[in-house]
C-alpha cells in the first residue's frame, strides 16, 4: 500500500481539485437559475393587429394603393397621349390623302390641292409600281427591273429640271410621289394588255392617250404644288417622255 501511495503522485498529476469541482457546480446552478428567470419574463407580441397600426383617418384597404383622381387628371402624360397623331399618320400613311391624290390623277380636269400634293408620300407610288410590274408579268413580260430603274432615273431627271425651273425648289420625295401616283393610268393600259395585244393601231392610239393623261396629271400637280402658273406644257413634255418609256414596255 505504501508503494501505491509512493507512485500515485507520479502516475498522474492534475491541477483540478475538489474546490474547482464545487465552484463549477455552483456556476452551473447560477446559470440555470438565470435562464429560468429569462424564460419567465414576458416576451413581446410578434403579431400586431392591423387595426392598431392603421391611422384613424385611413379608409382604404391594405396592399391596395388609394387612387388619386386629381393626380391622373393633372398628369401631363395623359394630355400628351391624347394629342399624339395615329400611328399610320406618323409613318406617313394617310388613306384620305392617298384617295384624294388618286382621284386627282384619274380626273385631269380636277384642280389639285397643292398642300396635299407637296408631301413625300411613297405608299401609293410603290403600290402602283408593283401593280404595273404584276400586270406586265401576267402579260408574259418580266420587267420589274426596268420599271424600278426607269422610275429612279426619271425621278432624278425631273427633280433636277424642276429645281432649275422653280424658285422655291422641290424635294426628291415629292417628285417621286407625284410621278408614282400619275403612273396609275399606265397600270390600266398594262391591264388591257393582258386580254388583247396592243401592237396595232388601237394599241398605239391607246398608248398615246395614256401618255397624255399621265403627263397632264403630273404637270397639273407640279404647277399647283410649286406655284408655276403658265409653265404646264414645259413640265408636261419631259413627263411625257418618261411615261413614253413605260408605254413602250407595255405595248412591246
Amino acid at each position: 500500500m505504501s508503494n501505491l501511495e509512493q507512485f500515485d503522485p507520479d502516475f498522474y498529476q492534475s491541477n483540478y481539485t475538489i474546490d474547482n469541482q464545487e465552484q463549477s457546480s455552483n456556476d452551473s446552478e447560477t446559470y440555470g437559475f438565470r435562464n429560468q428567470q429569462v424564460s419567465e419574463q414576458p416576451q413581446p407580441a410578434s403579431f400586431v393587429p392591423p387595426e392598431m397600426l392603421m391611422p384613424s383617418g385611413y379608409a382604404g384597404q391594405f396592399f391596395q394603393p388609394a387612387s388619386n383622381c386629381d393626380y391622373y387628371s393633372q398628369s401631363p402624360y395623359i394630355d400628351s397621349f391624347d394629342e399624339e397623331p395615329p400611328l399610320l399618320e406618323e409613318l406617313g400613311i394617310n388613306f384620305d390623302h392617298i384617295w384624294q391624290k388618286t382621284l386627282t390623277v384619274l380626273n385631269p380636269l380636277k384642280p389639285a390641292d397643292g398642300s396635299i400634293m407637296n408631301e413625300t408620300d411613297l405608299t401609293g407610288p410603290i403600290i402602283f409600281c408593283i401593280a404595273l410590274g404584276a400586270t406586265l408579268l401576267l402579260a408574259g413580260k418580266v420587267q420589274f427591273g426596268y420599271v424600278y430603274g426607269m422610275s429612279a432615273i426619271g425621278c432624278l431627271g425631273i427633280h433636277a429640271l424642276l429645281n432649275l425651273m422653280s424658285s422655291s425648289g422641290v424635294s426628291y420625295g415629292c417628285v417621286a410621289s407625284v410621278l408614282g401616283y400619275c403612273l396609275l393610268p399606265m397600270v390600266i393600259l398594262s391591264s388591257c394588255a393582258i386580254f388583247f395585244s396592243l401592237q396595232g393601231t388601237f394599241g398605239t392610239v391607246s398608248a398615246l392617250v395614256i401618255i397624255g393623261w399621265c403627263s397632264l396629271s403630273a404637270s397639273k400637280i407640279f404647277i399647283s404644288a410649286l406655284d408655276m402658273e403658265g409653265q404646264q406644257l414645259l413640265i408636261a413634255y419631259p413627263c411625257a417622255l418618261l411615261y413614253g418609256l413605260f408605254a413602250l414596255l407595255t405595248v412591246f
